[in-house]
Formats: structure tokens, C-alpha cells, sequence
């Protein structure tokens, strides 16, 4: 091989004609789009993939993620820097390039920044530094399998034509006219109806595929004039416009208010007055813009139907908002129906259209519609009732909305019938930011427990009900619940890097004192396994030898006062369960005030208070419905002590919370005692808050094995919803996470894929047929028969938030063989004869696959109590290419039967499921929610799975990688986290 400045001898060559060695300098070009000119900066573009700054919104310019040029000969230049050449690199026409070998370059792009859009065109550009001589060549553009360090000549197989060009740049004034180096770009000819780069960049966009790799090779590889350089800033220009979502905020509303309702129970319609109703949508891209970017030319959808007398129903009347053109994303569209009959019961619904204009083409799209709005126009109904606020909430005003109270502080209500009603009997009433609705008795009802859950402004609905037990629309009485009071200490134990020396854990609350909690003796220390994920820390007291198993931190003076209500949250990673484990606790003289805890006795998590401080201490228990806690997993605990805010110790409380749900009931300690023959009354420890370690008759003891990380306490009882707030551990805004599991098929060799992180995971075994390791590192092959991997799990707390991810290639060869109804489980964790959590692809019909998330609870005898599915609609599983499927749980999210709706349910749940395909939350017509606590064990694998007591399912094809994270991820953390990690 030939440097660019170095003649073969005796060879004549042009001093200007670069070959394969170091990279030569390109300077800045200047690139026009439309009336934009810009100077690119080439090293933003290289390795950045991010979106390139050339193309104002819309287009936008896409970086190359990875890169390589791989060479006949064997070289590979993996994540170059600079100009590599395609072609022959030999001698033609007195000039030398090097011995006759031959290069191909390959670019592949992720598609983070395409999520959400409708690709209206795309172009594949590449920067030509020189070329052989002055004669265009011909250059051949190709989609192929995707890329990594091993890749090598000849290169992974070729999927489809992408384009082809004829081209000389870069011989400068050594042709006429001039050939400036210059951006080639390949476009789909309409004339060819072989080029399908655009048609392939939108099924980028649709998450059809992982990543899109496109390799760059001569037309005419044994022509050595045919040699050109090309730049490492490749990019794809891609035109788009946002795509249309489900419109929010969907509903009518039902008399003169302010406020719209959708009732989406066909049993249960709302009561409407007006024979003209307003009914409202918010109209929504499918992907919430970034800033700067194109928000949409939207508009709202309006449909509504009436019931016939056979139980159908007939659409009516139609509409659209605004009706005099297009709003942007995230706009509310108001619309008053024409006039409907009194007495007739209607249902209603929206979605968001949109309209996009590009050069001389025009078109439209549309999202799918919200769930129905059922509703009944009653002129007799009862009226709007009365509500008076007794305190200590008042009601906002136009312009001043004055706050008071805070969130879990009740407050008093007055009901009363509106003046035109004589017959009112009672009263319906809930809180719009919270699920169900309480039903009172009385023609003038006083409620003192309208207790707001979060700040901020709040709206209490109450509806009259008549004799003849019909509900009227909705009164509405808007008030604001002050801030809550943040807490009083907050140990994030990101202080040290394990041996670092370091032995105090910094305090970073802002209210109250101050308590820095102090590390004591050798087995305490940091972690890198920590809850917020990497370049994080957590308290490390998990020491391997024995001397040093009495490690626990503390702090000087007492954190909160245990004699009024109090909070503890804390995370916890238990290693060792043959002892009970404490993991808060405060010290009186004799006996701790309470404790949170790991009992052996119990088999699970434990929230106590000790009655009083005595060397004979009697303690009153909430505990953890589920037993058996897994080791090796974060798990949230929360504890709450409530005095309700009085003196009367008869009304104190304590409850548990596992993962942001409430263990049982709350339990009432006076009522617990007396049944033990004690006697009750709330007493203040003056010791420090211990993390680790207890205090029982005046000795130390129960340490805990295994890790502690962002813990917290209030000195006041939290709410529910504060609770799961705390759980979601958010920073600006988003949910952190942190990968516990990642096993990486392309890095393996034998018979075993290891483990990459730093949590005790085991590796994975293949099976002893079917499945093998591709020599090319291009991942596991499985014959969809036999073939699978397997370790032991589980790996996360499955009643907790996670999620789960694979990279993985079906076989569609392999698949057409397999019956209709064949399911293959992708990846998934056992329990007994079902899989706990899943990921599959199903063959409902021929030819057509479908990815699916589920989840199942069992009961002890291995009976099916509960199951969950989110399937795509509609939606292909694309085959013979590289595709990220990921699952996400969000233990914490609210959901109801009416997203989608299931007719014969109408309770609301926590446990949200999710299914991204590529980084495109796939909705379903399922039920999306899973509100059982279950825990998987056993086998965790790769390509087979266990449904319906028979373990099998095998995949056939191949898998990259499966990813575990504890954490439920947003649309943007798994475009950011599972898509753009190389």
C-alpha cells in the first residue's frame, strides 16, 4: 500500500492523487437547501450521530452513528477519520494507486432523531475528495445487514438497491472544466422503480429496523479508474413532517362550565343539559417536538354517534377544529355540536389530522381516534349543585388562585341542590386528578375528607342525584393545594468512588437542619452499582469477610422527630437473607423507635413501631404482602407514620409501601396493641438515623448485606401519589434507570455470552443444538427448533418499574415454515409453566408477524390469574434485518380500562405496559395495564420460552443483545439509552 505523498518507484503518478493512507484535510463546503447557507463543521458530523446543522427543519441531516471501510486485502478501518476510498486502489493509464485491492465503505444511522415523522423524501450524501481521473464512474449505493468492529471484506449481505450514480469529483483543475471536490447524492429515480432509499428511511423512522447501514462500492470493481475517495461526514437528508397522535384532553363539556369529561363507560354516560355541547380535543404529534423543530399543521377530528333502539349506532355528525385552517402541536380545538334530541344517548370521539405540502406534493394524515365519550342530553336532569368550601381551601377567582393546605391535608365541603331541584337525594363527588368517584347520601352532604394527593390546582366535581337516581352534570370548584413541605434530610451517597477514603455521605436537603451521616468501620464504603445509573454511587455494606460485617452509617443527632408524622423512602439492595437485615432505624436508650427491615422471621420487608422505649419492647407491624423478596435487585421501600394531623393517638398509623404500592391497609397502632395486651402512645428517639444497623434492648445488631442508596425522610406522611413521584427517582423531568443486565452475543465466543455489567449475573449457556455463535460477531443463530440461551434469573424486582430490550433478526425462511398460531419467544423470564414478562413474535396468519409484550401472574398451584399483552396493530414484524424490541413496565403509572377500552372492565389499575419497536411506542386494543404483583424466577433465556405450562417457542434467527434496566424508560430514554448505544 502506497502513501499519498510517496510514488511507487519507477511508477509515474500524479502528486495530487491521494491513495489509502492518512487522511487529507477537507475544507469547509458550502451547502445550499432552499434559501439556507451554511458552513458545515466536518467534525461535528463525524462519529457524532446527532442531527447534522446543514438542513433547517425540515429536512433534517442525519450523521452516520458508525463507520467502517473494509479492503480485499483484509485491512478494515472501523470508525475512520478523514478520506478512505472505493474501488479498485491499482495502476491505469501511467498513474499508481496501490497493488490492486479493493475498498467498499459502509455508513449505518440509528434512528433516534427520525422518530415520529413521515418521511416525505430522503437522499443519501456523500462527500468526494478525488477521484482517479476526469471520467464519471459509476458508484452503487446498497442497503445491507448492519455493521460492528468485526466486520470484514466482503462485507455483510446486500438487502435492497438503494441507488446509483454517475460521478468524477475532487481532481480540481486537473480536469475541464473543473472538478471541485463535491457532495454526491443519491435520490430515489422515479424512473427506477428498484431505488427505495426513501420508502427504506421511513421504515427507519417506523422503527421496522435498528439501524440502517448503506455501503458505498464501485459499480465496476476490476476498473481502477472507477477509485474514489469519499469523507467520513456521509449523511442522510431526510424531508419529513411530524406525524399526527391521539389528541389529549378529549371530551365534552356538559352544560356551561369551563371543564369537558369523558365518560367511556357506555353504562354509565354523561348527564348533558345542553342540546348543543362543546366537545374539545388537544391536538398532538405523535412525537412531542424538540425545540426548533416543526410542530405540525394540525387539526382536530371531531365524530359523534347516537344510539339506535337495536342497541347500534349511527354516526351523525362530524366536524373539524379549527374550521378556517391548522393549528400547531398541543393546541386545545373547541367546537360546539348542532343541535342534538333531548333524551337520546350519543357517544363521541376525536383524533388529529394534519396536512403537509412539499414542492408540488401534497397530502394527509391522520392518528387513530381516542377511546368513545359516552354521554346522554337530559334537559330534566338534576341541575349543577352547589358547593361551598368550609376550609381551609377557597375557590380561585378570576385571576388570583391563592394556596393553602398541601398535599394529604383533607378539606370540608358543603353540598347543596342547585335552587330549580326539589328532589335531590344525593351526591357523587371526586378529585379530576384522581381515580374514582364516592357516592353520599343527603340532600345537603358536608364531605371533610376531600384530600388533594400533589399540589398545585385542583378541581372537585360534584354531580346531584335525584329520586329517580339520575346524575346531573358536574358543579366544579377549582382550588390550589400549597407546595408540600420537601424533605427534611436526602442522602444521595454519591460522595465517594469506592476506595476512595472518603466515610461521611453529605445530607442535601434544604429544609431543617443538616445531618450528615458519618461511615463506620471497614466494611463500609461505596458502590458503582447505584440507582441512578452510570457514574453513580450507593452505600456500600456487603464486605465478604466476616470481621467486617458490622458496617453500618449514621448520623450524629436524630433526622426526624418520631413522635409526630413522619416518611422514610429509601432504595435497597439485599445480598444475604439468613438474617434479618435493618435498613433505617432511630435509636431511643433502650429500644429503636422503629425500623425498616428485611425479617428472616417473616420472609419479608417489615415496617415497625415499638410501642416504647423499654429493654421488653412490643412492636406493631406493617408488612409486605408478598414474601421472599429476590436478592440481587433494587427494590423501593417506603414507610409512613401518621398521627392524621391530632393529638389523639387512637387515629396513629403506619403502612408500608413496596415499589410505590401500599402493603395492606394502614395500621392503626393503638387498636394493634391493645390486641397484644399493650398499651400505646407515640415517644420521641433522640440517637441518630442508623442505615444498616438496628437498636433492640440496648444492642447493636441485624446489619444489613448488600447496598443503600437514595434515601430520604419527611417529617410529615406522604401521600400515595407522592410516594410513586419518589419512586420514579425523576431529574429533569425523566425517570432514571440503571442497566443491571446486558448480555452481548456479538462479543462471545464458545459456548457462553457473559455478562457485561457489574451486577452478579450469571452467563448465558447455549444449548447444546441449535444455536451457535457467528464467527463474523454478528451475534446468536438459532434454528428455531432447538436453539436457545439460558441463565439463571431474575435480574430485576418484577413488582417494581424495568425494562427490557433485544436486538434481534428474524428469520423469514425459517418463519414460513412454522405453522399459523407459532409463537417464539424473543427473550423472557420463567416463572413455574408461563413466562412472567416476554418478548415474542407471533405468526397470526401467513406471512405476517407481529412483535408482543406480556406479562402473567400465576397463583401457587401455577393457575393463570392474570395476563397482559401489548400487540402492535397493524403493525408488520419486519424480517431478515436487524430490529430493537423493547418492553417496558412503569409499576407506577395510572392507567384505566378505557385506554383502550375493554368492555367488561371498568376499574383503574397501576402497572403500565409498553412496547417499543425501534424507538415507536406501539399502541394496542389490549388492555395495556397490569396491576398484579408477580415475581419471576428460574430460567431466563434467550429464543425459547414457557406459556401454557410447555417450554419451548423457539426463534428462529438471530439475537444480538438483551438488555435489562430497573427503571421504566420514556419514548426519549429509549431512543437515547437503547437505540443510540452503539
Amino acid at each position: 500500500m502506497v502513501a499519498a505523498d510517496e510514488p511507487a518507484a519507477g511508477v509515474g503518478k500524479d502528486p495530487n492523487l491521494p491513495g489509502d493512507g492518512d487522511a487529507t484535510a477537507v475544507l469547509p463546503v458550502k451547502v445550499t437547501d432552499g434559501a439556507v447557507r451554511v458552513e458545515p463543521d466536518l467534525d461535528l458530523l463525524r462519529g457524532s450521530g446527532t442531527v447534522y446543522p446543514v438542513y433547517i427543519d425540515p429536512p433534517v441531516g442525519l450523521g452516520a452513528l458508525e463507520r467502517t471501510k473494509i479492503s480485499s486485502d483484509g485491512d478494515r478501518f472501523w470508525q475512520f477519520d478523514g478520506d478512505m476510498g472505493v474501488g479498485r486502489c491499482g495502476s491505469a493509464d501511467g498513474y499508481y494507486c496501490g497493488p490492486g485491492y479493493i475498498d467498499r465503505m459502509l455508513f449505518e444511522f440509528a434512528p433516534n432523531n427520525l422518530n415520529g415523522k413521515h418521511v416525505l423524501d430522503a437522499s443519501f450524501n456523500a462527500y468526494e475528495t478525488w477521484s482517479f481521473n476526469c471520467d464519471a464512474k459509476w458508484l452503487n449505493l446498497v442497503r445491507t445487514n448492519n455493521i460492528s468492529e468485526a466486520t470484514r471484506w466482503p462485507g455483510p449481505a446486500t438487502i435492497d438497491h438503494m441507488g446509483d450514480r454517475l460521478v468524477s469529483a475532487g481532481r480540481g483543475t486537473n480536469c475541464s472544466p473543473e472538478q471541485p471536490p463535491s457532495w454526491i447524492e443519491f435520490h430515489d429515480d422515479p424512473a427506477q422503480l428498484n431505488e427505495n432509499l426513501t420508502p427504506t428511511v421511513q421504515a427507519l423512522a417506523d422503527g421496522k429496523m435498528s439501524r440502517l447501514t448503506l455501503m458505498l462500492w464501485a459499480k465496476d470493481e476490476d476498473d481502477p479508474r472507477a477509485w474514489k475517495r469519499f469523507d467520513d461526514n456521509a449523511e442522510l437528508k431526510v424531508t419529513y413532517v411530524p406525524r399526527p397522535g391521539v389528541p389529549t384532553d378529549v371530551g365534552l363539556i356538559p352544560g356551561d362550565g369551563k371543564t369537558a369529561y369523558c365518560r367511556t363507560n357506555a353504562s354509565d354516560p354523561l348527564i348533558v343539559t345542553r342540546l348543543d355541547p362543546m366537545v374539545q380535543a388537544r391536538v398532538q404529534t405523535q412525537v412531542e417536538p424538540k425545540k426548533g423543530e416543526e410542530r405540525g399543521s394540525l387539526q382536530a377530528g371531531f365524530r359523534a354517534a347516537r344510539k339506535l333502539t337495536d342497541g347500534t349506532w349511527e354516526e351523525i355528525w362530524s366536524d373539524e377544529g379549527p374550521p378556517d385552517g391548522y393549528s400547531p402541536d398541543n393546541t386545545l380545538e373547541k367546537l360546539r355540536m348542532t343541535n342534538r334530541t333531548d333524551g337520546t344517548e350519543y357517544r363521541y370521539r376525536a383524533r388529529t389530522q394534519s396536512r403537509w405540502s412539499s414542492g408540488d406534493k401534497s397530502g394527509e394524515l391522520a392518528s387513530s381516534f381516542s377511546p368513545w365519550c359516552y354521554f346522554k342530553i337530559d334537559s330534566t336532569a338534576p341541575k349543577v349543585p352547589q358547593i361551598t368550601a368550609n376550609g381551609p381551601y377557597t375557590e380561585c377567582v378570576t385571576d388570583v388562585c391563592e394556596g393553602a393546605g398541601g398535599p394529604g391535608v383533607p378539606g370540608s365541603f358543603t353540598f347543596k341542590p342547585n335552587a330549580a331541584d326539589g328532589d335531590i337525594v344525593g351526591y357523587r363527588w371526586k378529585l379530576l386528578t384522581s381515580a374514582g368517584a364516592k357516592e353520599v347520601s343527603g340532600e345537603t352532604y358536608t364531605e371533610k375528607g376531600v384530600i388533594p394527593s400533589l399540589t398545585g390546582t385542583q378541581v372537585l366535581s360534584v354531580e346531584a342525584k335525584d329520586v329517580r337516581k339520575r346524575f346531573g352534570p358536574p358543579a366544579e370548584f377549582t382550588f390550589k393545594v400549597s407546595p408540600a413541605e420537601g424533605a427534611t434530610g436526602r442522602w444521595h451517597f454519591d460522595d465517594g468512588a469506592p476506595g476512595s477514603g472518603i466515610t461521611v455521605a453529605k445530607d442535601t436537603a434544604t429544609v431543617g437542619t443538616r445531618h450528615d451521616a458519618t461511615l463506620y468501620t471497614a466494611g463500609a464504603g461505596w458502590s458503582t452499582m447505584a440507582r441512578r445509573g452510570e457514574a453513580d454511587q450507593s452505600l456500600w455494606l456487603d464486605s465478604a469477610t466476616p470481621a467486617n460485617q458490622t458496617a453500618y452509617a449514621a448520623t450524629s443527632a436524630a433526622a426526624v422527630n418520631t413522635k409526630d408524622s413522619f416518611t422514610l423512602s429509601t432504595w435497597v439492595y439485599l445480598t444475604d437473607a439468613s438474617s434479618s437485615r435493618m435498613v433505617l432505624t432511630t435509636p431511643g436508650d433502650q429500644a429503636q423507635a422503629f425500623a425498616l427491615y428485611y425479617s428472616s422471621s417473616s420472609r419479608g420487608w417489615v415496617f415497625s413501631h415499638t410501642l416504647a422505649d423499654s429493654k421488653t419492647p412490643v412492636f406493631v407491624k406493617s408488612e409486605a404482602e408478598k414474601t421472599d423478596p429476590v436478592l440481587h435487585v433494587w427494590t423501593h421501600l417506603a414507610a409512613v407514620f401518621d398521627t392524621h394531623a391530632d393529638t389523639d393517638p387512637a387515629n396513629d398509623t403506619i403502612q408500608l409501601y413496596v415499589n410505590g404500592r401500599p402493603q395492606g391497609t394502614a395500621v392503626k397502632l393503638a387498636a394493634s396493641a391493645a390486641s397484644q395486651n399493650a398499651t400505646y402512645q407515640p415517644w420521641t428517639a433522640a440517637g441518630g438515623l442508623q442505615f444498616g444497623r438496628s437498636f433492640i434492648r440496648e444492642a447493636s445488631g441485624q446489619y444489613f448485606r448488600g447496598r443503600i442508596d437514595e434515601s430520604a425522610v419527611w417529617q410529615r406522611p406522604l401521600t400515595e401519589e407522592e410516594i410513586r413521584q419518589e419512586v420514579r427517582l425523576e431529574q429533569d423531568g425523566l425517570p432514571a434507570n440503571e442497566l443491571v443486565a446486558q448480555w452481548d452475543a456479538t462479543t462471545a465466543t464458545g459456548t457462553e455470552i457473559g455478562e457485561g455489567t457489574p451486577y452478579p449475573n450469571p452467563s448465558m449457556k447455549l444449548s447444546a443444538t441449535g444455536a451457535v455463535l457467528d464467527d463474523a460477531g454478528n451475534g446468536l443463530v438459532l434454528d428455531g427448533t432447538a436453539g436457545y440461551a439460558s441463565a439463571q434469573g431474575p435480574v430485576v424486582d418484577e413488582s417494581g418499574s424495568f425494562t427490557v430490550s433485544a436486538r434481534v433478526q428474524l428469520s423469514a425462511q425459517a418463519l414460513a415454515g412454522k405453522p399459523v398460531g407459532y409463537k417464539a419467544q424473543v427473550a423472557g423470564q420463567r416463572s413455574g409453566g408461563e413466562s412472567s414478562w416476554a418478548l415474542w413474535v407471533i405468526k397470526p396468519a401467513e406471512g405476517f408477524y407481529q412483535w408482543q409484550f406480556t406479562r402473567t401472574a400465576t397463583d401457587a398451584a401455577g393457575k393463570v390469574t392474570r395476563n397482559s399483552t401489548v400487540t402492535p396493530r397493524a403493525d408488520l414484524a419486519e424480517t431478515d434485518t436487524w430490529v430493537d424490541v423493547t418492553g417496558v413496565f412503569d409499576a407506577q403509572e395510572a392507567w384505566d380500562w378505557a385506554d383502550p377500552v375493554d368492555p367488561a372492565q371498568t376499574e383503574d389499575g397501576l402497572g403500565k405496559m409498553h412496547l417499543y419497536v425501534g424507538s415507536a411506542d406501539k399502541p394496542s386494543r389490549t388492555s395495556p395495564g397490569f396491576d398484579v404483583v408477580q415475581q419471576g424466577s428460574g430460567e431466563l433465556a434467550m429464543g425459547r420460552g414457557t406459556a401454557a405450562g410447555t417450554t419451548g417457542h423457539y426463534l428462529p434467527g438471530m439475537l444480538d443483545q438483551l438488555r435489562v434496566w430497573t427503571g421504566a424508560m420514556t419514548r426519549d430514554q429509549v431512543s437515547d439509552q437503547v437505540l443510540a448505544a452503539a
